[in-house]
């Protein structure tokens, strides 16, 4: 009741704008877990599924989606995103890595692709010449641009229906957008009220592009999810809605105009953050908590993927 989605600029898709995340936590590396996670939240009425390339699981989410078919739940109504990690790049790998990634999935298309990272390694390591040993690439830009022509072919043959990209940079974005390929209809990217103010440029320049925005870490992360929860701002505005702080900030995310893809293995967790959608936030519960993140201390706990450099080349 209430759900939102999200428009997709090429395809006119829906993108549910809330998901269930499989990183990051104990039970997202465990198959039987896995599977038991995604099947309990379709079940419940959860839709949207984020998975990728690194967190391989796609094999136990391709059975609970099967698992959940079976049960009554269409296809039509379910809404995969995956990634293709940055070690795949290139002509060559990215054509393997379509059909691979469908069979794992049990699937005959998946809703969106995202390039996880522009860069080997998250960006940390590596130069000009990263990609050359595993993808025969000349450059990170070059890389890119291979695998956004594989993944736009796919897209002409149905195999995929929308494509994206994860923790880039604007420059990358739009050396992407210049290929006049598939469109770039998704980012997804950090983002809640702490964001440094070059992530929220970023952000803005996705906006004014019709790219719709997926956050992670919407509730703190694991790193700071904790202190996120009590906060007395937030507690105190989930106690006047009869809501929880979490249930709070990704109200927050979804009215600021955000796909939000929290991730639990625990279905009391699931129901919680799919009710979500059950309550409005007033302009002044808005605005009290976007103006939290102008707290310095709690914005310098937050790291962040990909950041600008002020030095050296764009790659």
């Amino acid at each position: 009741e209430g759900e939102v989605f999200r428009p997709l600029i090429g395809s006119g898709d829906e993108m549910p704008a809330a998901g269930l995340g499989t990183c990051c936590r104990a039970t997202a590396y465990h198959d039987d877990s896995v599977y038991n996670t995604v099947l309990w939240y379709l079940l419940q009425g959860g839709r949207h599924i984020d998975t990728a390339q690194l967190y391989l699981n796609h094999r136990p989410i391709g059975r609970a989606i099967k698992e959940a078919m079976q049960r009554g739940v269409s296809r039509d109504e379910i809404f995969v995103t995956t990634k293709i990690e940055a070690g795949s790049f290139g002509t060559n790998n990215a054509k393997a890595w379509v059909p691979q990634m469908l069979e794992e999935l049990q699937l005959d298309y998946v809703d969106l692709v995202l390039l996880h990272f522009p860069r080997k390694w998250m960006g940390f390591f590596g130069g000009v010449d990263e990609f050359q040993s595993c993808c025969g690439c000349a450059s990170p830009r070059e890389c890119r641009e291979q695998t956004w022509e594989v993944l736009s072919a796919a897209r002409e043959n149905g195999l995929i229906k929308n494509l994206g990209v994860s923790n880039h940079l604007i420059y990358q974005i739009e050396e992407l957008r210049a290929l006049e390929k598939a469109p770039v209809s998704v980012n997804q990217l950090q983002y809640h009220p702490w964001v440094p103010s070059w992530q929220e440029d970023i952000a803005q320049h996705c906006r004014e592009n019709g790219i719709q925005l997926m956050a992670y870490f919407s509730l703190g992360g694991a790193q700071n999810a904790g202190s996120v929860g009590v906060m007395e701002t937030i507690a105190a505005i989930g106690k006047k809605h009869g809501a929880s702080s979490h249930q709070v900030m990704l109200r927050w995310a979804v009215q600021t105009g955000l796909t939000v893809i929290p991730g639990t293995g625990n279905p009391a967790h699931m129901r919680q953050n799919i009710n979500a959608y059950s309550f409005n936030l007033s302009a002044e519960d808005m605005a009290a908590i976007t103006q939290l993140g102008q707290n310095k201390e709690m914005a310098s706990k937050f790291m962040f993927i990909g950041g600008p450099s002020s030095d050296g080349p764009q790659l």
